[in-house]
Protein backbone atom coordinates (compact mmCIF):
# COMPACT_ATOMS: atom_id res chain seq x y z
CA UNK A 1 0.00 0.00 0.00
CA UNK A 2 1.60 3.20 -0.72
CA UNK A 3 1.20 6.28 1.55
CA UNK A 4 0.53 9.63 0.71
CA UNK A 5 3.60 11.88 -0.70
CA UNK A 6 4.02 14.65 1.91
CA UNK A 7 3.37 18.06 0.80
CA UNK A 8 5.53 20.92 0.91
CA UNK A 9 3.08 23.32 1.59
CA UNK A 10 -0.01 23.64 3.85
CA UNK A 11 -3.12 23.82 2.50
CA UNK A 12 -4.83 27.05 1.96
CA UNK A 13 -7.58 25.55 3.03
CA UNK A 14 -8.49 21.58 4.83
CA UNK A 15 -11.64 19.61 4.62
CA UNK A 16 -14.34 21.38 5.99
CA UNK A 17 -13.59 24.48 5.86
CA UNK A 18 -16.89 25.33 4.33
CA UNK A 19 -19.12 22.30 5.41
CA UNK A 20 -18.43 22.65 8.92
CA UNK A 21 -21.26 24.70 8.80
CA UNK A 22 -24.41 25.23 6.81
CA UNK A 23 -24.13 27.53 3.38
CA UNK A 24 -24.62 31.51 4.33
CA UNK A 25 -26.70 33.58 3.39
CA UNK A 26 -25.43 36.70 2.81
CA UNK A 27 -27.13 40.44 1.81
CA UNK A 28 -26.63 42.99 -0.11
CA UNK A 29 -27.87 45.91 1.02
CA UNK A 30 -31.22 46.04 1.64
CA UNK A 31 -32.80 44.95 -0.97
CA UNK A 32 -30.95 41.82 -2.24
CA UNK A 33 -30.27 38.14 -0.69
CA UNK A 34 -28.00 35.07 -2.00
CA UNK A 35 -29.27 32.52 -0.24
CA UNK A 36 -29.48 28.93 -0.72
CA UNK A 37 -31.29 27.30 -3.47
CA UNK A 38 -34.28 25.86 -2.50
CA UNK A 39 -36.73 23.19 -4.31
CA UNK A 40 -39.40 25.21 -4.54
CA UNK A 41 -37.35 27.48 -7.31
CA UNK A 42 -37.33 25.25 -9.56
CA UNK A 43 -40.25 26.97 -11.53
CA UNK A 44 -37.86 29.95 -11.84
CA UNK A 45 -34.65 28.45 -12.98
CA UNK A 46 -36.63 26.80 -16.03
CA UNK A 47 -38.04 29.81 -16.88
CA UNK A 48 -35.28 31.67 -16.51
CA UNK A 49 -33.39 28.85 -18.90
CA UNK A 50 -35.78 29.27 -21.59
CA UNK A 51 -34.11 32.99 -22.30
CA UNK A 52 -32.03 33.43 -25.28
CA UNK A 53 -29.23 35.22 -23.62
CA UNK A 54 -28.65 32.52 -20.84
CA UNK A 55 -29.04 29.65 -23.79
CA UNK A 56 -26.87 31.86 -25.76
CA UNK A 57 -23.90 32.06 -23.40
CA UNK A 58 -24.76 28.62 -21.55
CA UNK A 59 -23.96 25.11 -22.15
CA UNK A 60 -27.25 23.82 -21.16
CA UNK A 61 -30.73 24.23 -21.47
CA UNK A 62 -33.90 22.91 -19.13
CA UNK A 63 -36.27 21.00 -21.19
CA UNK A 64 -38.57 20.64 -17.89
CA UNK A 65 -38.98 21.64 -14.06
CA UNK A 66 -38.13 17.93 -13.28
CA UNK A 67 -34.64 18.75 -14.68
CA UNK A 68 -33.86 22.12 -12.78
CA UNK A 69 -35.40 20.27 -9.93
CA UNK A 70 -32.34 17.43 -10.33
CA UNK A 71 -30.34 20.59 -10.99
CA UNK A 72 -31.16 22.38 -7.89
CA UNK A 73 -30.22 18.96 -5.37
CA UNK A 74 -27.10 19.39 -7.40
CA UNK A 75 -26.18 22.52 -6.18
CA UNK A 76 -27.49 22.23 -2.66
CA UNK A 77 -25.07 19.03 -2.57
CA UNK A 78 -22.23 20.84 -3.66
CA UNK A 79 -21.74 22.88 -0.79
CA UNK A 80 -21.87 19.30 1.48
CA UNK A 81 -19.26 18.02 -0.80
CA UNK A 82 -16.96 21.74 -0.59
CA UNK A 83 -17.13 21.10 -4.67
CA UNK A 84 -19.31 23.74 -5.31
CA UNK A 85 -21.10 26.55 -3.80
CA UNK A 86 -24.20 28.06 -5.46
CA UNK A 87 -26.37 30.49 -4.34
CA UNK A 88 -30.22 32.17 -5.49
CA UNK A 89 -29.95 35.81 -6.08
CA UNK A 90 -33.61 36.79 -4.76
CA UNK A 91 -35.29 39.96 -3.24
CA UNK A 92 -35.09 40.96 0.32
CA UNK A 93 -38.08 38.47 0.67
CA UNK A 94 -36.37 35.84 -0.55
CA UNK A 95 -39.14 34.80 -2.96
CA UNK A 96 -38.45 36.15 -6.01
CA UNK A 97 -35.27 34.19 -8.18
CA UNK A 98 -33.59 36.89 -10.07
CA UNK A 99 -29.98 35.00 -10.78
CA UNK A 100 -27.45 32.94 -9.42
CA UNK A 101 -23.79 33.24 -8.68
CA UNK A 102 -21.40 30.36 -8.13
CA UNK A 103 -18.29 29.26 -7.22
CA UNK A 104 -17.15 26.13 -9.00
CA UNK A 105 -14.46 23.76 -9.52
CA UNK A 106 -13.02 24.29 -5.94
CA UNK A 107 -9.55 23.30 -4.83
CA UNK A 108 -9.62 23.44 -1.35
CA UNK A 109 -5.57 23.00 -1.03
CA UNK A 110 -4.94 25.71 -3.70
CA UNK A 111 -7.58 27.72 -2.29
CA UNK A 112 -9.45 28.70 -5.47
CA UNK A 113 -12.55 28.58 -7.14
CA UNK A 114 -14.10 29.74 -10.67
CA UNK A 115 -17.04 32.45 -10.33
CA UNK A 116 -20.00 32.04 -12.99
CA UNK A 117 -23.71 33.55 -12.95
CA UNK A 118 -26.59 35.12 -14.85
CA UNK A 119 -29.54 37.17 -14.41
CA UNK A 120 -33.27 36.79 -15.27
CA UNK A 121 -34.22 39.00 -18.11
CA UNK A 122 -36.23 41.57 -15.89
CA UNK A 123 -33.45 41.91 -13.64
CA UNK A 124 -30.30 43.02 -16.38
CA UNK A 125 -29.22 46.52 -16.44
CA UNK A 126 -30.11 47.41 -12.53
CA UNK A 127 -26.20 45.81 -11.10
CA UNK A 128 -27.84 43.21 -9.86
CA UNK A 129 -25.06 41.08 -11.05
CA UNK A 130 -22.50 42.75 -10.37
CA UNK A 131 -23.54 43.05 -6.99
CA UNK A 132 -24.06 39.51 -6.35
CA UNK A 133 -20.85 38.72 -7.98
CA UNK A 134 -18.89 41.19 -5.68
CA UNK A 135 -20.80 40.28 -2.22
CA UNK A 136 -19.84 36.12 -3.23
CA UNK A 137 -16.02 37.37 -3.88
CA UNK A 138 -15.86 39.55 -0.83
CA UNK A 139 -17.25 36.34 1.42
CA UNK A 140 -14.98 34.21 -0.30
CA UNK A 141 -12.01 36.22 -0.14
CA UNK A 142 -12.27 37.90 3.00
CA UNK A 143 -13.93 35.38 5.16
CA UNK A 144 -14.09 31.86 3.39
CA UNK A 145 -10.30 31.58 2.89
CA UNK A 146 -10.06 31.80 -0.68
CA UNK A 147 -6.91 32.53 -2.27
CA UNK A 148 -7.96 32.87 -5.60
CA UNK A 149 -11.12 33.57 -7.68
CA UNK A 150 -11.14 33.25 -11.69
CA UNK A 151 -13.66 34.45 -13.92
CA UNK A 152 -14.07 33.62 -17.65
CA UNK A 153 -16.34 34.29 -20.53
CA UNK A 154 -16.48 34.71 -24.22
CA UNK A 155 -14.67 37.50 -25.44
CA UNK A 156 -17.66 38.56 -27.19
CA UNK A 157 -19.80 38.83 -24.06
CA UNK A 158 -19.54 42.41 -23.15
CA UNK A 159 -22.26 42.24 -20.59
CA UNK A 160 -19.93 39.48 -18.75
CA UNK A 161 -16.67 41.58 -18.91
CA UNK A 162 -18.52 44.93 -17.69
CA UNK A 163 -19.67 42.47 -14.86
CA UNK A 164 -16.00 41.08 -14.45
CA UNK A 165 -14.80 45.13 -14.01
CA UNK A 166 -17.27 46.30 -12.03
CA UNK A 167 -16.91 43.75 -9.35
CA UNK A 168 -12.94 44.20 -9.14
CA UNK A 169 -11.78 41.16 -11.38
CA UNK A 170 -8.87 42.48 -13.42
CA UNK A 171 -8.05 41.29 -16.84
CA UNK A 172 -5.30 38.41 -17.31
CA UNK A 173 -6.04 37.54 -20.44
CA UNK A 174 -7.45 35.24 -23.27
CA UNK A 175 -7.87 31.76 -23.65
CA UNK A 176 -7.94 30.62 -27.65
CA UNK A 177 -10.79 29.00 -28.36
CA UNK A 178 -11.26 27.41 -24.78
CA UNK A 179 -14.91 26.77 -24.37
CA UNK A 180 -17.34 25.53 -27.27
CA UNK A 181 -20.72 27.15 -27.21
CA UNK A 182 -23.83 26.16 -29.35
CA UNK A 183 -22.36 28.35 -32.21
CA UNK A 184 -18.77 27.28 -32.13
CA UNK A 185 -15.48 28.12 -30.43
CA UNK A 186 -15.11 30.74 -28.34
CA UNK A 187 -11.91 32.66 -26.99
CA UNK A 188 -12.51 33.31 -23.64
CA UNK A 189 -11.75 36.16 -21.64
CA UNK A 190 -9.87 35.20 -18.01
CA UNK A 191 -10.34 37.49 -14.88
CA UNK A 192 -9.19 37.07 -11.92
CA UNK A 193 -9.73 38.24 -8.13
CA UNK A 194 -7.05 37.79 -5.34
CA UNK A 195 -7.03 38.06 -1.34
CA UNK A 196 -5.27 41.10 -0.75
CA UNK A 197 -2.83 40.64 2.32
Amino acid sequence: MMSAMPSLVTPVMSPGSLNAAPQPTLPIDDDLLLRPWLPSDAAAVARAFQDRAIQLWHLRKADSEDETLEWIEQWRRGWESEAACHWAVVDAGGDRVLGRVSLQSIILAGGQAEISYWTTPESRGQGVCSRAVARVSSWALEEAGFNRLELGHSTVNFASCRIAEKAGFALEGVRRQALLHADGWHDMHLHARVHEA
